[in-house]
């Protein structure tokens, strides 16, 4: 599973400066954080009654798959948390793993708490245990697209991975992250994905913008997955990998503290794609909760 460049086959961002007549330069004091409440505000998750797992819908039922979860639940395992424990599993190109999601229109912003760490604590052991945030196009096992940002042990341990899936091909990038809980934000805002992050005590860094070639309705959700290795000679073949449980030694376990969604707006005139037209600190006040 090959770390690659920003980007590549997935359309490109820009530094260059803005046209007057095509995009002009949104800055801080004219920026707004995403706005609470309506009906992606209802969707939001603070997990304080096991009632609240009734909200969120598995993937492997819906699109009739392997369920590759070997533990969830909500408010049992870890109070006022959901927590999942995924078998060993894979979200890299027409591989999949395991996706709890809510299906929700238009732009959004979803917000989330998670602690990634091995079965034991501490850092995950096998490569690719990551978890996180997952924005993906419903009925797409055929042609895989999706957006994601994850947190865990990638090609390296402590690690964020951004990833844009698109028509079956994955374009990973990693970033450095500390150990413990992590704030992750995945949106979509006019014609960009962001995905964004906050270690523990820390600021927020933007960790990736992606043009936006995903339908209006998307599945929102959290995804684990974990123990790439043990897919061995059918890291060549998805079909064979997806059709059943593949044996290994799965080393991640989640506890997500929270998910909330907002919706995030921008002015006609500013390009999310464009750091020039929209610069990183005012995409973090345009794409983070008020005070987080």
């Amino acid at each position: 599973m090959a770390i690659v460049g920003v980007l590549s086959g997935c359309g490109a961002v820009t530094t260059a400066q803005p046209s007057p007549t095509e995009a002009g330069v949104l800055t801080l004091d004219r920026a707004t954080p995403p706005a609470p409440g309506g009906e992606v505000g209802e969707a939001s998750t603070e997990f304080a009654d096991a009632a609240d797992l009734s909200m969120w819908t598995k993937l492997s039922q819906t699109e009739k798959d392997v369920d590759r979860l070997t533990k969830y639940d909500v408010n049992k395992t870890v109070k006022g948390s959901m927590y999942l424990e995924p078998n060993t599993s894979a979200w890299f190109d027409g591989f999949r793993g395991p996706f709890v999601y809510q299906e929700l229109a238009g732009d959004i912003l979803m917000h989330a708490r998670v602690k990634v760490e091995g079965e034991k604590g501490g850092k995950p052991k096998r490569k690719f245990s990551l978890g996180g945030l997952m924005a993906r196009q419903p009925g797409s096992y055929a042609n895989p697209n999706w957006v994601s940002v994850t947190t865990g042990t990638g090609d390296k341990s402590g690690q964020v991975e951004v990833k844009y899936t698109k028509d079956g091909s994955s374009k990973p990038s990693e970033l450095p992250v500390g150990d413990g809980w992590v704030e992750l934000a995945l949106g979509r805002v006019g014609r960009a994905f962001i995905a964004l992050y906050k270690e523990e005590g820390g600021a927020w860094k933007v960790g990736r913008r992606w043009p936006s070639t995903l339908p209006d309705v998307l599945q929102w959700g959290v995804t684990a997955s974990t123990d790439w290795d043990s897919y061995s000679t059918l890291k060549q073949n998805a079909a064979k990998g997806n059709a059943k449980q593949v044996k290994g030694r799965p080393d991640l376990k989640m506890t997500v503290d929270f998910v909330r969604f907002l919706r995030p707006e921008l002015p006609e005139y500013a390009d999310p794609l464009n750091s020039a037209s929209v610069p990183d600190d005012v995409l973090i006040k345009v794409m983070t909760p008020a005070g987080a």
